[in-house]
């Protein structure tokens, strides 16, 4: 389903498994071509450690869209792409071929059975705050990067 009007929406992005980095490439250049999607921009690829997880360190990165998808109809798209990435969910927080999370969604607040928005622990990763940060410096102050200093992550050249 598609809004008459454009959203920015970011989408955070993250893999442990097979080559992440080509994984996220990949994920990428599909978001960028689905029905709906006006423009992307992309911030960095970091390497981070897991969060409450265990497995291989990640890649990561974020994604600004201007879309015209609903937040419901966005959500579909990416985990469409989980599947195709070959996504499995065998227990919470598993390694993963391919993670994408709708973080933000314009100024919308979104509490729904499938869907929560903004994406409930976005403020807690440093994943998601040091890319977002390359995209948007408003939206992540020193502060909140000083809050998650202890998580292990760098930008890969």
């Amino acid at each position: 389903m598609t809004l008459r009007e454009e959203v920015t929406a970011y989408v955070g992005l993250g893999a442990n498994l097979g080559d992440p980095v080509a994984t996220l490439r990949l994920a990428l250049d599909r978001l960028a071509r689905a029905p709906g999607i006006l423009g992307l921009r992309v911030s960095g690829f970091y390497r981070s450690a897991p969060v409450d997880a265990g497995g291989p360190w990640y890649c990561n990165a974020v994604a600004e869209v201007r879309t015209t998808l609903t937040a419901p109809a966005l959500l579909d798209w990416l985990q469409f792409l989980e599947l195709a990435a070959g996504r499995e969910r065998p227990y919470r927080n598993a390694p993963r071929t391919l993670d994408l999370d709708l973080l933000l969604y314009g100024s919308a607040r979104i509490d729904s059975p499938a869907l929560t928005v903004p994406h409930p622990r976005w403020r807690e990763r440093a994943f998601v705050l040091r890319p977002l940060q390359e995209l948007d410096r408003a939206r992540v102050d020193d502060a909140a990067l000083a809050a998650v200093a202890d998580q292990a992550i760098e930008r890969l050249p």
